[in-house]
């Protein structure tokens, strides 16, 4: 009896086929391999099964009584193997599981929230539990299962994990419907004397990108306001003088706010979003689905924008 490490799939389907067609040649043909590999094959499957498995007669080549025994347990076997080999198929109505998702509070509003309401509709069994972002920790909460995806910036994600683009992001001028110098005739000048609300999610910062863009044109603008997110400046915005640049999508739709764009010539470069995913869940059609659905939302609302 032979070694079973060196009895390999590639085996074991030949078996199958010369079992079937009871000739080599035929065999050779089905398995898409030349009539001396098949031959070498069979040869390698008489040494581990101690047995000639198919011998010569009249009227060709005849399994022997052990080949014969070999044929239906091996149908099974290659059917099992062929199953473990295909994933099993995802129906998202009846799919019952937590997905993982990292994000800050921007991407909560503005990818999170028509991705939930598109995922109550049409997976209604599967729960999302969104977590923090943390940059310094991503790379090992991806890799050890604790997170599933994450919401982040190119610049921000780690090499390692996969990755595909959602949108890119542009920053715009925000301050409430009656401000009484905000809007599209705002000078440099108004621009640089009125109060400003800067968003650091570290907490306590009053310099971000636009006062990086302003230096250059040896300016400087009055910030009046820190705040940890995006999610407070619309309240604020709407009960003080005070201005923002922030994302255009986050204030996209507010009917009780003017929108408008930096003054000339002050520019402040968008950012991408992307959707980041470790290896490990790269083939999995359940999250092969998911980050499908979270595409998908953003380009519906980015449609009806």
């Amino acid at each position: 009896m032979g070694d079973i490490r060196t009895l390999d799939l590639n085996l074991l389907r030949a078996l199958d086929m010369l079992l079937e067609e009871g000739s080599v040649t035929r065999a050779a043909e089905r398995l898409g391999v030349t009539q001396p590999a098949v031959s070498n094959m069979l040869t390698r499957l008489r040494e581990n099964f101690g047995d000639p498995l198919l011998v010569r007669t009249q009227r060709g080549m005849t399994p022997t009584t052990r080949a014969l025994d070999l044929v239906a347990p091996l149908k099974r076997i290659l059917c099992e193997i062929g199953t473990l080999c295909q994933p099993d198929a995802f129906d998202p109505v009846s799919a019952s599981f937590t997905v993982a998702i990292a994000a800050t509070d921007y991407a909560l509003q503005v990818v999170l929230l028509p991705f939930i309401a598109r995922l109550r509709q049409e997976a209604p069994g599967i729960t999302l539990a969104v977590y923090p972002l943390d940059d310094a920790r991503l790379q090992e909460q991806l890799e050890k299962g604790q997170l599933d995806m994450a919401l982040v910036t190119p610049e921000t994600c780690p090499p390692d994990l996969l990755s595909s683009k959602l949108f890119h992001e542009e920053y715009i001028c925000a301050a409430r419907k009656n401000h009484p110098t905000a809007g599209m005739h705002m000078t440099l000048d108004q621009y640089c004397a009125a109060g400003h609300i800067i968003v650091s999610y570290e907490g306590g910062r009053f310099c971000g990108a636009t006062d990086r863009q302003l230096e250059t044109l040896g300016r400087r603008r009055h910030v009046a306001l820190s705040v940890p997110n995006f999610l407070a400046l619309p309240d604020i915005l709407l009960k003080t003088d005070l201005i923002t640049m922030a994302p255009r999508r986050l204030l996209h739709g507010r009917k009780d706010l003017v929108l408008f764009s930096p003054p000339s010539p002050l520019t402040v470069p968008g950012f991408d979003k992307i959707l980041a995913w470790h290896c490990r869940t790269g083939s999995d059609p359940r999250y092969q689905w998911l980050r499908g659905k979270v595409a998908d939302s953003i380009k519906c609302v980015s449609e009806h924008a």
